[in-house]
């Protein structure tokens, strides 16, 4: 049954507005995760201009991202789920690094950011952003909806160590 609920949400997050303008706007939003670059880039700037009071938090910060981009790959190789595969019609729509899909590196990077940034900047756009990031997976076709729930489990529990 939840292998059901699964499938079918990846394939309304697959094939539900999917405007080409939409499409290259999550395109965009899913790239600029690729190996937290994003996130490490607020976390960056925060150092660079946060004020020294905070910078430790934006360190922890860059040290949470990297530690859940770390645990990630270590239990994307003990599980290895291979990635959807829906029609030949719904082909990804971006490239991966590896063909595991479980738990969603982008999803556990996001959400250790958002935990640990969030000791210094307003919690509900960095979960917001986090969120995005991990619904982007299932959109463009390379992660099922449990990986990118994983995933956030596997980023708060990172973050929450590393506080």
């Amino acid at each position: 049954m939840l292998r059901a609920l699964d499938n079918g949400l990846l394939r309304l997050l697959r094939t539900r507005g999917h405007d080409p303008q939409v499409e290259r706007w999550v395109l965009a939003y899913t790239h600029a995760g690729e190996h937290g670059v994003m996130w490490h880039g607020i976390a960056l700037v925060g150092v660079l201009l946060g004020g020294r009071r905070n910078r430790p938090a934006f360190w922890r910060s860059m040290r949470a991202i990297g530690a859940a981009y770390a645990a990630n790959t270590a239990v994307k190789y003990v599980f290895r789920r291979a990635r959807p595969v829906l029609e030949a019609e719904l082909p990804h729509l971006a490239p991966t690094i590896t063909g595991h899909s479980y738990p969603s590196a982008h999803s556990s990077m996001s959400f250790a950011a958002a935990s640990t940034l969030s000791e210094v900047l307003p919690a509900p756009p960095l979960y917001l952003m986090a969120s995005a990031m991990a619904l982007s997976r299932p959109y463009v076709g390379v992660h099922y909806p449990t990986d990118v729930l994983a995933g956030a489990v596997l980023g708060v529990a990172v973050g929450r160590l590393l506080r």
